[in-house]
């Protein structure tokens, strides 16, 4: 897998701007498909299976923000939202509805290039496999069926690896809430997740007490 061509979704209504952008990436080893508006980029999601989406603020039928929200019910790929002038508040919309980043519009490849190429397909950590597009996890090589809600939550903590995570940014990227949520909620999916991954002694998925949990390249699940 890490030698297929990465994927990039391109949801602009401008198809100048997205011809432009695609025959740039094209030459730096990216496939590109663009779509003119929200519906036809969910549609594309699913089918596709990008590694990465890029949609404009100005998205029409659905807009940008409900599309972010739309595809954060089902997938963890990374959502671009491609800003102008004057999109400010669609910005801090989209970011909180589960967007990963803002970028310049029209788009500069450099900007992207890092993006696209930080989204493998297949992320690996401590004898546990996750791939990413075909939603499929093996565990010492032992093939493992989650559930979508804790396939969710351990493609968020693989791709954080490492790093302390709050219960806040799970309930916001995992759960699409930006309300906060039960603190009961996470701690379940957490056991039930380290149960399916053989993680009995919680040396893979670590608790961080009173903040929220960090799984540790050094660990081993099973």
């Amino acid at each position: 897998m890490a030698s297929e061509m990465p994927v990039l979704l391109v949801a602009d209504p401008d198809e100048d701007i997205v011809k432009e952008l695609a025959a740039s990436l094209e030459r730096e080893g990216v496939s590109v498909t663009g779509v003119r508006d929200g519906a036809q980029a969910l549609l594309q999601a699913g089918a596709l299976q990008p590694d990465v989406v890029l949609v404009a603020a100005t998205l029409p039928v659905i807009g940008a923000v409900d599309f972010v929200r739309a595809v954060r019910l089902s997938r963890a790929v990374p959502v671009l939202l491609g800003v102008g002038e004057g999109h400010a508040e669609k910005a801090v919309q989209a970011l909180a509805a589960g967007a990963s980043a803002c970028v310049a519009r029209p788009y500069r490849v450099p900007e992207l290039l890092p993006f696209i190429q930080a989204s493998p397909r297949v992320l690996a950590i401590g004898g546990v496999e996750l791939d990413v597009v075909g939603h499929q996890v093996r565990v010492a090589g032992r093939a493992v069926h989650l559930p979508l809600r804790e396939f969710e939550l351990l493609h968020y903590l693989m791709r954080n690896a490492d790093r302390t995570v709050t219960r806040d940014q799970i309930m916001r990227h995992v759960w699409n809430s930006v309300e906060g949520g039960s603190t009961n909620t996470i701690a379940v999916h957490v056991k039930r997740l380290r149960a399916r991954l053989g993680d009995h002694e919680d040396k893979l998925i670590q608790t961080v007490r009173g903040v929220g949990y960090r799984l540790s390249k050094s660990g081993n699940a099973a």
